[in-house]
């Protein structure tokens, strides 16, 4: 018998924080707790039971899915191979919008790993970067690129750290495309990681404009902390 055979029945409770999980993408422990009127360490103790059965995935202050091919519980090779067309059309429309010569910054994620693909095709960009595996798309016969350097944050070569955000604070640059794990209902960018999101806002405010590079699945989901809002950016790039 396998180790998921072995585990007992879920509860209804348990039951419905996978659904609510499911459902919004992320959910705190103190949203839980009030939703089913009981104490957070209760909450808490069914978010770890549910993460060892492998129903969900455990995150600081709360819980969300593992079922949808966005998640952090995929490696960067399997995220590189989901909703491909839909990276693609938001890695045309964004890359047609920068002029040759421009400067600009990329975010981390492979939807932004496609629009540096496609950006190797413009002349004479400055490129800044905290994505290893987006600065290396380029040909630096063509184009200036600048690793921003940090600490790796994981299999997908991004990078942060306090460095990135002070060398991003001396810059002055033509666009900043940014990307994001969700777009609530309320308008909110969010993303999962803390540490990438100084990054971003840092980002954010050296550009004289600023790209929001969302595939449509992003839409209607949250993640755990919020970046900026939707109508923070100039430009909302889905590919639509």
């Amino acid at each position: 018998m396998t180790k998921m055979e072995l585990l007992p029945p879920f509860t209804d409770r348990q039951n419905r924080i996978i659904a609510l999980t499911e459902r919004q993408g992320f959910v705190t422990i103190e949203r839980l707790a009030q939703e089913f009127s009981v104490s957070a360490q209760t909450v808490r103790r069914d978010i770890i039971a549910l993460s060892n059965a492998g129903r969900l995935q455990r995150f600081h202050g709360g819980a969300g899915p593992i079922g949808d091919a966005e998640t952090l519980r995929l490696d960067h090779g399997q995220k590189t191979h989901v909703a491909v067309d839909s990276k693609m059309a938001v890695a045309q429309a964004a890359s047609g919008l920068i002029p040759d010569g421009s400067s600009l910054y990329l975010d981390v994620g492979t939807t932004v790993e496609y629009t540096a693909r496609q950006l190797n095709g413009c002349n004479e960009l400055r490129i800044f970067t905290n994505s290893i595996r987006a600065a290396l798309t380029f040909d630096p016969k063509r184009h200036e690129v600048h690793v921003l350097g940090g600490r790796i944050a994981g299999n997908d070569g991004s990078l942060v750290g306090e460095e990135i955000v002070m060398t991003l604070n001396g810059l002055r640059i033509d666009f900043a495309m940014i990307a994001c794990s969700a777009i609530d209902n309320r308008g909110r960018v969010m993303d999962f990681d803390m540490s990438k999101i100084a990054v971003k806002k840092a980002a954010m405010a050296a550009a004289d404009s600023s790209m929001l590079l969302a595939t449509p699945s992003k839409f209607g989901r949250t993640a755990l902390s919020t970046l900026a809002t939707h109508d923070d950016f100039d430009r909302v790039i889905t590919g639509e």
